[in-house]
């Protein structure tokens, strides 16, 4: 024989108050906001389970959250429509896809959420319509009360996810590191950190492209630049911009002292076309000859390209790249 708990006890008790209080029709003419009106019978369980089991959301909140999902809905689907118009140009499409990229999660919520209340209305009518059969009652009152409990989770999730965000956040960034205090030990230091970075982007599916790379004597890095590429990437690291500290027995010494070396990280988001706009009469291009490592073709072309910007005196040169071209697309981006 089941037992049956005390949670149970108090439902069959509630069960009891209104069939004594049928004739009272106001006592029990409540309706929620987020479902349809039901019969009576139900709505005292709504209430038990809703007030004991989850703190309540207020009516208020509830409104102004389900506008804004309707909403959600909407514009998610005219996305939807947008970008399967093969008439859309490269720059709609784009738009469109990242905006409806940024409302993916929410999309996954709203369509659990709305799942739930077709169960939750569900489990209300079997409820409404056998009142009789106690093990049916039993086993509907307990779905009732998980379902309910889903729910509530769900929409704390989706009120959470409705807070303002920072729109950098789905940006691409620029990631630069710099050895600082430490030496030798320190552009190893900052090698293997950017090095972490770069496996760290494949394993998410990003795009890791070096920009720059300046080596020390023994092929640390004195500093590095790369650029990343994919969704949400600023947002996911915009808090690693800081200084970084490490204490280890380097290879550069050898009475296996700890030595202690720091390199500093910083998170750029990249610019929008729409941030910055540069016209050609304002920039000086200066082309020159690769330096350092790279073999016979990157100390005999000028494929390295050096970009003043004239109204803000900022100089960007880069010798990355085997062209003049790559170089120019990578300075245009930085």
């Amino acid at each position: 024989m089941r037992r049956l708990n005390w949670g149970f006890i108090r439902c069959i008790n509630s069960l009891r108050l209104l069939e004594v209080a049928k004739s009272n029709a106001n006592l029990y003419n409540q309706r929620s906001f987020l479902l349809p009106e039901i019969p009576n019978i139900s709505l005292s369980f709504s209430r038990y389970y809703s007030t004991e089991l989850q703190p309540q959301l207020s009516t208020d909140l509830l409104k102004i959250m389900e506008q804004r999902l309707s909403a959600i809905e909407h514009r998610s689907a005219l996305l939807e429509i947008l970008i399967n118009q093969p008439e859309a140009s490269p720059a709609e499409y784009s738009k469109a896809n990242k905006e409806l990229r940024k409302l993916r999660d929410s999309m996954d919520l709203i369509t659990k959420l709305r799942t739930k209340q077709k169960e939750i209305d569900g489990l209300r009518s079997l409820m409404a319509e056998c009142p009789d059969d106690k093990d049916m009652l039993e086993m509907a009152t307990e779905d009732l009360g998980r379902a309910l409990e889903e729910e509530k989770r769900l929409q704390t999730l989706l009120l959470k996810s409705l807070l303002p965000r920072d729109d950098a956040d789905e940006r691409d960034c620029i990631l630069e590191v710099r050895a600082g205090t430490g030496g030798e030990e320190a552009s190893l230091f900052a090698m293997d950190v950017f090095k972490m970075y770069e496996r760290y982007s494949q394993k998410q599916g990003w795009k890791f492209e070096v920009v720059d790379i300046a080596e020390s004597d023994l092929k640390g890095y004195k500093e590095a630049r790369a650029a990343i590429s994919g969704a949400g990437v600023y947002g996911k690291l915009k808090f690693e911009s800081g200084i970084h500290r490490v204490q280890r027995v380097p290879v550069t010494e050898k009475s296996g002292r700890i030595h202690t070396s720091a390199v500093s990280i910083a998170i750029l988001p990249q610019a929008d076309e729409v941030d910055v706009q540069l016209r050609n009469e304002d920039l000086r291009i200066d082309t020159y000859r690769s330096g350092g490592s790279g073999g016979q073709h990157a100390n005999t072309t000028n494929s390295a390209v050096r970009v003043t910007h004239f109204p803000t005196g900022i100089t960007v040169s880069i010798q990355d790249e085997r062209s003049q071209h790559m170089v120019k697309s990578t300075q245009t981006l930085l």
